[in-house]
């Protein structure tokens, strides 16, 4: 029958409520059941529990979908609010007539109005789009980002943003949940991408997070291990390396005090001269954004104490 009528997957109808018979057709469209003989509407609230369809891409699945996008925090009105099309078409796909047209422009422009009414969603609106832009130049997952659009979110709840940068809280929020989903980015990576002085981020950063009581555990040498590793494309055996050497560190507790990524940036020059595999300082440096001094002072002391025989 179509869409307004019985679909293989509906349930089985009930009798007409007047006049008993069992020609009932489902208008989806108009949410009614109602019955071919009398043509009285038994219900007028039908719910479309919709047919079992199965897609093989995105397009036939986006074609399909009745549905609109979810609800996103990255989003400053989450995604919920209408929109108007831009199609001079209705509801039935006819065109409207021209002397109406006018009127539909200016419902257009009043809701692209109402969508940021006050001073909060303008920011909103600001502030998670800069945030976006800085998570794709970073290549952070878009958990990272919700959870840091969530942090945002409850900084200008709070009355945190006034007198603040936006630029300044939204990478201090990103540097937060960096390090709350164990994907941690130093303060000089975060500060490159973002246009914001390393020390303004740090001092936002603290700020925010003992306002808002945000759990912030600190990164250790082992969260940069393999990142560094991955970018100066090192070998799977060098790497394993690497994680041996810093987990004998960290048992003699040689990494107590020190900079994490110093440490980290060490441990890969140690494992790269062992495994004949060989980086240079400046080149660790560069992908650590450490100096080659922290390097040969961590460098040192590690041999040292751990008694590695270095080549030549």
């Amino acid at each position: 029958m179509g869409e307004e009528g019985w679909r293989k997957s509906d349930p089985p109808l009930a009798a007409c409520k007047n006049c008993g018979s069992s020609r009932l057709t489902r208008h989806y469209t108009q949410g009614e059941l109602v019955c071919d003989d009398c043509g009285l509407v038994n219900e007028d609230s039908f719910i479309d529990q919709g047919p079992d369809w199965r897609t093989f891409d995105g397009e036939d699945g986006a074609r399909r979908a009745r549905a609109g996008a979810p609800a996103s925090v990255m989003l400053h009105d989450k995604g919920l609010s209408t929109e108007i099309g831009w199609k001079n078409t209705d509801t039935y796909g006819k065109s409207i007539p021209t002397k109406n047209r006018a009127q539909l422009y200016r419902l257009r422009k009043w809701q692209r109005r109402i969508r940021v009414s006050n001073a909060t969603e303008r920011n909103l609106a600001l502030a998670l789009g800069v945030l976006d832009h800085l998570g794709g130049s970073m290549e952070l997952p878009r958990t990272v980002r919700d959870s840091a659009a969530v942090i945002y979110r409850k900084a200008v709840s709070h009355n945190l943003v006034r007198g603040r940068s936006i630029e300044g809280v939204v990478a201090a929020s990103v540097y937060c949940a960096c390090r709350q989903s164990n994907l941690p980015r130093t303060l000089d990576e975060v500060s490159e991408k973002s246009g914001v002085g390393r020390k303004e981020i740090g001092r936002v950063y603290r700020f925010v997070a003992r306002e808002l009581s945000l759990r912030c555990l600190p990164s250790s040498p082992q969260d940069y291990i393999q990142r560094f590793a991955q970018q100066l494309k090192l070998r799977s055996d060098t790497l394993a390396r690497a994680n041996q050497i810093l987990k004998e560190a960290t048992k003699r507790e040689l990494t107590s005090g020190r900079g994490p990524t110093g440490v980290a940036a060490a441990v890969i020059y140690i494992a790269s001269i062992l495994s004949g595999e060989r980086r240079t300082q400046r080149e660790v440096a560069q992908v650590a954004s450490v100096t080659e001094v922290t390097i040969r002072n961590r460098y040192k002391e590690l041999t040292r104490k751990l008694k590695l025989t270095m080549p030549p």
